[in-house]
């Protein structure tokens, strides 16, 4: 008789928080990054700044809407202000700025291309790195170095 294997359900990936030098980092490949760029004696700011993206907006139509409380009722979340999108990259230096994403989460993907096209508009002459493995965090350093 086989036995039925049972998963847990599977959320969203929560990285591990991990402290470094009193700076405390979402994730262990944030840490990573910092610690290779340290090594490297190339200087960047950890969570510098954030950018907006997106301004608020007044929204004054109606917006039926599923309450996110887990009731299910439809009501109209419209005729109020929608906040900004922003985003806060993981490290800035003087021309890049590095985004440490091991596991993305939905939202991700329209941030980034958001960002990419800020960054295009608004900082011409900076270079985007966004390793997602140990590996590519290294190859990033290589490829600062080398201009």
């Amino acid at each position: 008789m086989r036995r039925k294997i049972r998963r847990k359900k599977r959320g969203p990936v929560v990285s591990k928080k991990v402290t470094v030098d009193g700076i405390k980092f979402a994730s262990g490949l944030e840490a990573y990054m910092y610690r290779a760029l340290k090594k490297a004696k190339i200087k960047a700011h950890y969570e510098k700044r954030s950018f907006e993206l997106q301004p608020s907006f007044e929204f004054n139509n109606s917006s039926y809407e599923r309450q996110s409380n887990g009731k299910g009722d439809m009501v109209d979340r419209g005729n109020k202000k929608v906040l900004a999108i922003k985003y806060t990259p993981d490290f800035e230096g003087i021309n890049f700025i590095i985004e440490c994403k091991g596991r993305a989460n939905e939202s991700f993907p329209i941030r980034w291309k958001l960002f990419k096209k800020f960054v295009a508009d608004n900082l011409p002459n900076v270079k985007l790195y966004k390793p997602q493995r140990q590996s590519e965090c290294d190859e990033v350093i290589k490829l600062i170095k080398n201009g």
